[in-house]
């Protein structure tokens, strides 16, 4: 519909800094005719959109132009307020309770009433089986760091088991699965790196500050999405039928087939990093690695340090 074209315009050009009408035209699937049509219409509805000529070219909405509350539906509301208590318990509890409160309020109390139905039927929380708090100090240290543009530095454990001291600028915090990570400029690698904030040790906010690199949050989504496999290992497992329910919490359904005689047949891949072995071990003696052999001995190798560890006097 026409109308849905102009609110999805209209929210694009509110979340981007400009548009091309090429881009308008190849996103929603129209011509550039209809496109200039759309944003006359945008224009005539008291909504500021500025034109720029150019190959540089493209439409915005002026700076200081915002969306009033009557945009936002009940529901897509209540959406919010479910999503912030999800990650209230890893967040300063009084900045998310005043935000809540804050989103709270352009509710109507009926509207209230329907969304406590609506928050037993979905309940979201991102908080880790063990206790937080570490994370919690951490993540209010590295907060107060990139909002000041200041160093921190930080002993670091990594997946190897060696520590090192590093001296870092802090660039953003970011949440992958049900992990925090730091991301941010390490001056001992004098590159970008990744670390997870469980890693972290005597953290320490320095005066000094620092003038942030041309890199954004954008760019390292991109990253974490991008091709790994040449990094990867293609693994063939067979695990025993009870095992049936752990493989089915980590490996996706279509990496496993289920056998005549109960048993699963896993063909993945993996990262080759030193946890993948962790991993297999987990599964203790449900499961069999059928190929490469490299990693079936590696294994082993690894089985026989654990027996040594026992029969040591």
């Amino acid at each position: 519909m026409k109308l849905d074209r102009l609110l999805a315009i209209t929210m694009l050009l509110l979340n981007r800094r400009r548009v091309s009408a090429k881009e308008l035209s190849d996103r929603f699937e129209v011509s550039l005719r209809t496109v200039y049509r759309d944003v006359e219409a945008i224009t005539q509805a008291g909504i500021p959109v500025v034109s720029y000529p150019g190959s540089c070219g493209g439409y915005e909405i002026m700076e200081q132009y915002r969306l009033d509350r009557q945009y936002l539906s009940s529901e897509e509301l209540q959406s919010i307020v479910i999503a912030l208590k999800g990650v209230a318990p890893t967040l300063e509890e009084e900045q998310i309770g005043t935000l809540l409160d804050k989103v709270g309020a352009l509710l109507s109390r009926t509207e209230h009433n329907k969304g406590s139905e609506l928050q037993q039927q979905l309940y979201i929380d991102i908080h880790p089986w063990r206790d937080g708090s570490h994370e919690k100090e951490v993540l209010a240290t590295l907060k107060n760091a990139i909002r000041s543009s200041r160093f921190v530095r930080f002993s670091y454990t990594n997946s190897d088991g060696r520590g090192s001291d590093r001296s870092c600028e802090p660039m953003g915090i970011v949440l992958k699965g049900y992990l925090w990570y730091l991301f941010g400029y390490c001056l001992l690698r004098n590159e970008f790196r990744i670390f997870r904030l469980s890693r972290i040790e005597r953290l320490e906010l320095l005066t000094d500050s620092f003038q942030r690199r041309p890199f954004n949050m954008d760019q390292l989504r991109l990253r974490w999405a991008g091709d790994h496999s040449k990094d990867c290992i293609r693994l063939t497992l067979r695990f025993k039928p009870e095992a049936k329910s752990k493989v089915f919490d980590y490996f996706p359904h279509e990496h496993v087939s289920v056998q005549t005689d109960g048993s699963l047949l896993v063909k993945t891949s993996q990262p080759d990093e030193p946890w993948l072995y962790g991993m297999l071990l987990s599964y203790g003696a449900t499961v069999k690695v059928l190929e490469p052999d490299s990693v079936a001995q590696t294994l082993l190798q690894k089985i026989d340090e654990i027996i040594s560890l026992y029969n040591k006097p």
